[in-house]
């Protein structure tokens, strides 16, 4: 037989079940809620209030002001939100019927943190107090600071595994120059960034180089007992940091000679740097020109350093071996030292430091006989007849040239290789520039110096010296002496010829009445007048 039939039950008229959804609490709207926040904090309290609009109808009225949907609402959001629904041990069917419950009711089961903390800025102000704008603006910022980080952490990635060397011959990855520069733009707006959003101070120049990634500066500690710790600008300690680290390690490559001008810019007289930059120089094999170059515009913005001028030194040194069998090389090189000092001097016809090396190029170069240099000494001298490293200079490239003068003999001693047309020459050429202005030292120390380097008498030149000197025995009114110096030399040619007397008068009449601001130098003369054998103490 087959099987009975179930029974079905009669359909009846379908009826739409309606769902049991809590209708939202009726709040009358608050100016706090319906007017747009002013800052950050209320804008976090309105949005907060929207997650929980049954507590907070309930705040308002009260449990028992709320209809009995509301309540239930405030009921199953409550015990949502809570961990008792964890805890519950709610068959499966409760459980059903709960979340279907909160489901149609659109309960917002995750609320708002109340009261959020949003941190403070750099200033100490609290982020919550912000107005939108200066929030969106500050969020922009850190999501740009973020996105940087990200870069730069990649391009840190890409170099270490560039560093680690190929894999075969194809497959090697290379960090190109492009890439450090993009490296070098980003770390410096995450500097900026992180100062502007935290108060981080910013790094130095060289922390946010990559180039200089891989040196551990070694930052110099003053000692604790030091009476007086120098407070060195923070970006030249910095740099003097790495200038340590890769001094240690002995370090000569493009980025060291960089370093050395970075340091050079702020402290142009550190003689270690110097000195470190030539071994540079020298290790890498640098165009000389091209370091000459850089360094005529490091000497015009520091006139009086000497250290300039040792690496000067130090440049030719190491370059004239390369061109001593070259006359035309060394003619171009003197010629374009030469301009350069005609600059240089032009600024300050003084400078020791210029003189001293000028000298040394002479000699260098041998440059005694040049004629550029001779009339070079003749215009600064026309320029300014007082101008004693000139005269000084002059003297120097004209008696110390080895074809006419004696090896070893001092500047103050005879020499007799000296040509006598030259000697003529020069007594000449200062007697000239004695009449342009007598009271001038400068060429009366260089007159008595070429009548002794030539071996003359200093009376050869007497009726010279006393064109200068009138009524000197009359004395009174009819006394008339237009140089000093004059007097001071007719002192010692009297000396010379042995007349003491008239010596004497010379030296009394300088002390008493023509140089009185040096009477004890001029009677401590008269008592050398005196000495066993008749010496007399020339003027230094």
């Amino acid at each position: 037989m087959p099987p009975k039939g179930k029974a079905q039950k009669p359909k009846g008229p379908e009826t739409s079940k309606a769902p049991s959804t809590a209708p939202a609490p009726q709040q009358a709207a608050s100016p706090a809620l319906s007017a747009p926040p002013a800052n950050v904090k209320q804008r976090s309290q309105q949005r907060f209030d929207e997650s929980r609009p049954y507590e907070v109808a309930r705040q308002k009225v009260g449990l028992s002001g709320l209809s009995p949907a509301e309540q239930v609402g405030w009921i199953s959001a409550r015990f949502a939100r809570s961990n008792a629904v964890a805890r519950s041990r709610l068959g499966p069917k409760s459980q059903r019927e709960l979340w279907r419950h909160v489901n149609e009711a659109n309960l917002p089961v995750r609320a708002l943190k109340k009261d959020p903390f949003w941190g403070r800025d750099r200033n100490g102000r609290d982020v919550g107090e912000y107005n939108l704008a200066q929030f969106d603006d500050r969020t922009a910022k850190r999501i740009a600071l973020t996105a940087l980080e990200v870069s730069s952490r990649a391009f840190g990635d890409l170099r270490e595994r560039a560093n680690r060397g190929p894999r075969d011959e194809t497959s090697g990855l290379v960090v190109t120059e492009t890439e450090v520069q993009e490296e070098r733009v980003r770390r410096a707006s995450m500097a900026t960034l992180r100062k502007e959003l935290y108060g981080e101070k910013m790094t130095g120049k060289l922390a946010q180089d990559p180039e200089w990634d891989d040196v551990e500066p070694i930052p110099y500690e003053e000692p604790a007992v030091a009476l007086a710790a120098i407070a060195y600008p923070e970006e030249y300690a910095e740099a003097i940091s790495y200038l340590r680290a890769v001094m240690q390690k002995k370090e000569c490559s493009p980025r060291c000679l960089r370093l050395t001008e970075h340091i050079i810019s702020m402290n142009p007289s550190h003689y270690t740097v110097w000195l470190y930059r030539a071994s540079n120089i020298f290790a890498l094999k640098l165009p000389f020109l091209d370091e000459l170059n850089w360094l005529n515009s490091v000497a015009l913005e520091n006139l009086k350093n000497y250290q300039i001028w040792h690496h000067r030194h130090l440049l030719i040194e190491n370059y004239y071996p390369k061109i001593a069998d070259s006359p035309s090389a060394i003619a171009d090189l003197a010629a374009s030292e030469q301009e350069f000092l005609a600059t240089i001097l032009a600024e300050d016809t003084k400078n020791y430091h210029v003189w001293s090396y000028r000298s040394y190029l002479v000699s260098k170069l041998g440059l005694w006989g040049n004629a550029d240099e001779l009339a070079a000494m003749e215009s600064m001298i026309r320029d300014d007849v007082r101008n004693n490293s000139a005269w000084s200079h002059r003297f120097y490239i004209i008696f110390s040239n080895p074809e006419h003068s004696t090896p070893g003999t001092a500047s103050t001693e005879p020499d007799p290789r000296a040509p006598p047309d030259i000697v003529d020459r020069e007594i000449q050429f200062a007697q000239d520039r004695i009449y342009l202005a007598p009271q001038n030292q400068s060429p009366w120390i260089y007159l008595r110096g070429v009548l002794v380097k030539g071996g003359r008498k200093l009376a050869s030149v007497e009726k010279f010296v006393e064109e200068f000197i009138t009524g000197l025995e009359e004395q009174g009114s009819k006394e008339d002496i237009q140089s000093t110096h004059a007097l001071d030399l007719l002192a010692e040619i009297y000396a010379e010829k042995g007349d003491k007397k008239k010596a004497d008068l010379c030296l009394r009449r300088l002390g008493d009445k023509w140089d009185r601001i040096r009477v004890g130098y001029w009677e401590w003369r008269r008592k050398c007048l005196g000495t066993p054998g008749g010496e007399v103490v020339a003027q230094a």
